[in-house]
């Protein structure tokens, strides 16, 4: 397959558009982030691996802060840890702050730097980890077909997405709660403009029949 041609899109942009579109137009497009106490959190667990370096633990070299690419995808960033075994076998771990749960957006993310770890070493990454710092649990998570594709997809929507320079719709449900670019989204408002404009196209189609 042909190398592509345009800027390379973060590993970490996979993880926001899947999370939510609006957030990673409003970081990668606009240029806007905010602190809040989860993004904080999550700045906290990702000093533990930031620093570059490998050990060897019982016959395995770990190196953290690895950086990662692929030419083939468009895609560039870094694993925050990476195991590789004496049989052969590549691992890569991402740090999350939190408990054990399954999330999309962090699967997304994980199975994209296996696939980078693929096209750089020549070698399959079957299999990968979530390391949830909270629970101080691994989730493993399989590096399916369907999760190889959705990767694929998820880089085309972000690529259409930076080049129209359009910021999607805000979700306005129960991510915003959460999200450090509420007061940047302002989903709400948002959400009441359209209403607006859904109404007035109501009544002015109803004053035409």
């Amino acid at each position: 397959m042909a190398e592509r041609q345009d800027d390379p899109i973060p590993l970490s942009a996979l993880q926001h558009w899947a999370y939510c579109p609006r957030q990673c137009a409003l970081i990668h497009l606009e240029q806007v982030f905010e602190d809040n106490i989860h993004t904080a959190r999550g700045q906290a667990v990702h000093q533990l691996v930031d620093d570059p370096g490998y050990e060897i633990r019982s016959g395995v070299r770990v190196e953290r802060a690895l950086p990662l690419w692929s030419d083939r995808l468009g895609l560039i960033g870094k694993a925050d840890l990476v195991e590789f075994r004496p049989d052969g076998t590549v691992f890569p771990v991402e740090f999350k702050h939190g408990r054990k749960r399954q999330k999309t957006h962090d699967d997304i993310q994980l199975a994209a730097q296996a696939m980078c770890l693929e096209d750089m070493l020549g070698r399959l990454v079957p299999q990968g980890a979530i390391y949830h710092a909270s629970s101080r649990r691994r989730r493993e998570v399989a590096i399916t077909p369907a999760l190889r594709e959705l990767v694929v997809q998820t880089a085309d929507a972000i690529r259409a997405m930076l080049a129209s320079g359009a910021l999607p719709p805000p979700v306005n449900d129960q991510r915003c709660r959460e999200c450090s670019l509420k007061e940047a989204c302002q989903p709400e408002a948002m959400a009441n403009l359209s209403r607006q404009h859904a109404l007035l196209a109501d009544l002015y189609g109803q004053e035409e029949e």
